[in-house]
Order: C-alpha cells, then sequence, then structure tokens
C-alpha cells in the first residue's frame, strides 16, 4: 500500500509548474492537506485560493490494482461536497485561463459559467463525473471552453448525452478536442485540422495512474505559449510518461532542460520552453 499526493487539481497544477507555467488551484480540503500544501508551494504553485474544511478530510482516491495495472477505484468525497461555495469571481489574482477537471459536479458547472460570464477560456474535462452530467450541463460548460478532453469511451458518452453526432464539429466553432487514446497516443482536432499524436515512449512503466491529468498539464503548458496544437499535444505525451514510469501521480520531476531533451528524443524535432 502507498499513499501518494494526488487529485487533478494538485497533479495538473504540479506538471504546469514544473513546465514553467503560474499555476494555482481553487478547492476546498480537509484538515489533512497541510503537508500536500507544502509540497505544492515548494513548487512554485499558488494554493490561497485553497478553502479548509474541518472535522473533513480531503477528498481522496483508494485504487486497487493487479500486476496487470487494471484498478478498481473508490473515492472518497469528503471536503470536496464544500466546493460549490466557491466562486471564480473571488479569485484576486489575474486569470489567463482556466482547467475544470472532475470534482464536485454543482461546482463543475458553477466555474464553467463563471469563465464564461468573464470571458476567460477554460479546459472542460468531465472524466469521471460524466454519469452525474446530463446533456444540458455538458452544452452549458461547452459554450465558453476552448478545449474539450476526454479519452475515447467519454467523448462518445458526451456526443450520447448531448446529442451532437460528433463532438470534433464543435471545432467550427473554435473550440478544439482531444480524444486521449492510452497507449495509442492521443488525437487532437482543431483550426480546420485533424492532428494524431503519437504516445512517447515509456522506459519502465510502473503506474498509469495520473497519467491523463499530466497530459493535460503538458498540452495546456504549450498551448499558453501559443504552440502549434501538434507540439501541445506531443509535450501531452511528454509530461504524461514520466507518471507512468513512478508510482502515483505527481512523484516524478524534471527540469524543463529534461523534458526539452526527452521531447527531441522521441519526435525528433528540438522544442525550447521560455518560463511563461
Amino acid at each position: 500500500m502507498r499513499k501518494t499526493y494526488g487529485g487533478t487539481a494538485g497533479n495538473i497544477a504540479y506538471t504546469l509548474a514544473l513546465l514553467g507555467i503560474k499555476a494555482g488551484v481553487i478547492g476546498t480540503v480537509g484538515s489533512d492537506f497541510k503537508e500536500y500544501e507544502d509540497f505544492l508551494k515548494k513548487y512554485g504553485v499558488l494554493t490561497h485560493y485553497v478553502r479548509p474544511i474541518q472535522d473533513f478530510y480531503t477528498s481522496t482516491a483508494v485504487g486497487i490494482i493487479d500486476k496487470a495495472n487494471n484498478a478498481l477505484w473508490s473515492f472518497y468525497v469528503g471536503a470536496d461536497s464544500f466546493s460549490d461555495q466557491l466562486s471564480i469571481n473571488d479569485v484576486g489574482d489575474p486569470l489567463d485561463f482556466g482547467v475544470i477537471s472532475p470534482n464536485n459536479p454543482k461546482t463543475m458547472l458553477k466555474f464553467a459559467l463563471e469563465y464564461t460570464g468573464k470571458k476567460i477560456p477554460y479546459m472542460y474535462d468531465p472524466g469521471m463525473q460524466l454519469p452525474y452530467l446530463d446533456g444540458n450541463v455538458l452544452k452549458k460548460s461547452f459554450t465558453g471552453a476552448k478545449i474539450i478532453i476526454g479519452n475515447d469511451y467519454e467523448v462518445k458518452l458526451m456526443e450520447k448525452k448531448t446529442g451532437i453526432a460528433d463532438l470534433n464539429s464543435l471545432a467550427r466553432h473554435g473550440k478544439i478536442i482531444i480524444t486521449t487514446l492510452g497507449e495509442k497516443g492521443s488525437r487532437v482536432v482543431g483550426k480546420g485540422e485533424s492532428f494524431n499524436i503519437p504516445a512517447a515512449k515509456v522506459s519502465d512503466p510502473c503506474d498509469p495512474a495520473g497519467a491523463g491529468d499530466a497530459y493535460r498539464g503538458g498540452f495546456v503548458a504549450g498551448y499558453l505559449r501559443n504552440l502549434p496544437l501538434p507540439v501541445c499535444g506531443r509535450m501531452g505525451s511528454i509530461a504524461s510518461a514520466y507518471t507512468v514510469e513512478k508510482y502515483g501521480t505527481s512523484t516524478h520531476y524534471y527540469t524543463i532542460s529534461e523534458f526539452e531533451v526527452r521531447y527531441k528524443e522521441n519526435f525528433g524535432e528540438k522544442l525550447e520552453l521560455k518560463v511563461h
């Protein structure tokens, strides 16, 4: 049994921080968050918009994983039950971009509407909360989203729930649609083109948990630098490879220089990342 830091907000923010992007998290946590908070602060992640809820523990996922990396997950909601009390309107720092990943479904819709109202672009990633989100909620959440992401099953489920025959058709309205395909890489559709992104080479796969969050952080780190979409997708692939090689979701580490070298080794082209 291993206990490690995690959660979509922390995982994505950690990857963004490693890649030189100033990132912060907003959410509710329990009285046990201090150690994880210190870890995030160490790498430059802003945590002052995190609200502690006394008498609750921080949300926790428990996974039982076999030797073939098949996993059965259970989830303790904990302090996240109160996250819909938060508001993007209370964030005093300037916001260039938001990421809405799986958490309290009420909070996900609230943040989507607030980002849309403030004209702040965001990535919408419903993921494991899709069973609790109906078609109308999804359509409202799509409205202001610049990027919509899910694995192939999740994309099909979004299409079924919303009645949108092909989610990629939203790219005609200026959105970017990303379908992650596991070891087969990903597909990025946007700006009138479709790009098939190969998965990065993994030297010693240990634990797939957190790979999706790392991909999202890698992609956004490229997107915020205005890099071409295929480069953003490849950055997502490299970022996810690092976490697959370690147990846990934020137990890996790399410098920007190391990331650039690995990118060139995998894709044969130079990548230069300035701190954003």
